[in-house]
């Protein structure tokens, strides 16, 4: 697992002056959960923005904080989309010998025959799945091979998942994460009525010979 610490600072500054210390460079953010107090923390904005956009949600993070490191994942992240940087982070510690319940997030691979032979389209459902493991185990993503999906309506289920035996899976076995779905005109062509059969020329309705 790597290792990523982030060196912090306990923050003294609260509410709308925060604003000035983002102009410093710095990155405002929350330090809770395991053994330790609600404690508002600085980072340094360039190292964070760094370090954690080579991260996944479940990527377990060593906060350094008047030299003790919390093992720590990040819950909440508050960004400016317009100029594109982070505003503040929540930080929850968590302890190394118990069991972490987080998201984490799922990579599609491989290239299903649905999309060659029947022009399907791979429809996501599910974006990411729930876990429950051990800190040290976390996985970074879980990858699902699409290559199996050879027909329209064929799908991989929550039940269809390889994972390690250490992770346990917390969604419903049921549910659907990815799909080979028809194409829009292929839907409409299937769906359209039959036309009646022409009455015989000459009949009329309700009328017998």
């Amino acid at each position: 697992m790597q290792k990523v610490v982030l060196k912090a600072t306990k923050r003294e500054v609260l509410g709308k002056k925060v604003g000035a210390l983002r102009r410093a460079g710095k990155l405002p953010a929350v330090l809770y959960g395991h053994r330790i107090e609600t404690t508002p923390i600085t980072l340094d904005a360039h190292e964070a923005t760094l370090r954690l956009s080579h991260l996944t949600s479940s990527s377990l993070v060593m906060i350094d904080l008047d030299g003790t490191e919390y093992p720590a994942l990040v819950r909440q992240k508050q960004r400016d989309y317009i100029k594109n940087r982070l505003l503040h982070l929540d930080f929850q510690v968590i302890s190394m010998t118990e069991k972490v319940t987080t998201k984490v997030g799922i990579e599609l691979t491989g290239t299903a025959p649905a999309v060659k032979e029947f022009s399907a389209v791979i429809v996501t459902v599910l974006n990411e799945l729930e876990i429950e493991c051990m800190p040290q185990d976390l996985p970074a993503r879980v990858v699902i091979d699409i290559s199996g999906l050879t027909e329209v309506g064929a799908g991989i289920h929550v039940r269809d998942v390889v994972i390690s035996d250490k992770v346990k899976i917390l969604d419903d076995p049921a549910e659907m994460i990815v799909v080979a779905s028809a194409t829009r005109e292929e839907k409409v062509a299937a769906e359209a009525p039959a036309e009646e059969e022409a009455a015989p020329e000459g009949s009329e309705p309700g009328k017998k010979d």
